[in-house]
């Protein structure tokens, strides 16, 4: 199934529901609870989702019952968003390929801080779009970060620069860091509140609550 095909599975309003609501739970979702989100039935819930993963937009796995031996039931179900990266361009583009030619440019001679200091002002330029005066999450939600809160702190799911990051990470990751920095130094606030903290599968940016330094 092609890149078009798969995405075209997103066309159905209830699957479209079903994949938002797994791709932000960050893990593992059984079909009834994805079901009570989607606000449908289980059956019609477990239809489009194992569409989703013929789709390869999500991945499908089985999580043992708690208790065991007989009569403890069949392992449920339960699905997480696939790791592959699809888009569409029409007609066909390749920025990924002159991005990562760049990169290797930047490492060959030496143009860490330079980029770096392109990142930052990027950023600023992000925020000075937004009249210098919006909500750092939901700027950071428009450019495919993901961002989610977890005990005061923003953190996210995904990272934009994902293939980037694979070949270069050390060049890739302390760019975002700076991007991040000068996002949040363009809002007024602190650049100080974003560091590096990556986890697997997230971005490797997390900042910290708005009373911190």
């Amino acid at each position: 199934m092609s890149d078009l095909e798969a995405l075209s599975q997103l066309s159905d309003p209830v699957r479209r529901s079903l994949y938002a609501f797994v791709a932000a739970s960050g893990g593992e979702v059984g079909r009834g609870e994805a079901a009570e989100a989607a606000g449908v039935s289980r059956t019609l819930a477990a239809h489009h989702l194992d569409k989703l993963v013929e789709a390869g937009l999500l991945e499908a796995a089985f999580r043992p019952q708690e208790r065991k031996g007989p009569g403890s039931g069949r392992p449920a179900k339960v699905y997480r968003r696939a790791g592959v990266e699809l888009s569409v361009s029409l007609p066909p583009r390749d920025y990924g390929s002159l991005a990562s030619v760049l990169a290797e440019v930047v490492d060959l001679l030496g143009g860490e801080e330079q980029a770096e200091e392109a990142a930052r002002g990027l950023g600023r330029r992000l925020a000075a779009a937004r009249g210098g005066a919006a909500d750092v999450a939901e700027v950071l939600r428009e450019r495919g970060y993901e961002p989610y809160t977890e005990e005061g702190e923003v953190r996210q799911r995904n990272c934009p620069f994902h293939a980037l990051a694979e070949e270069q990470p050390l060049l890739v990751c302390s760019m975002n860091l700076a991007l991040c920095q000068g996002l949040l130094e363009g809002l007024g606030q602190d650049p100080g509140r974003a560091r590096l903290d990556p986890r697997p599968g997230e971005c490797c940016v997390a900042l910290s609550k708005t009373n911190e330094n």
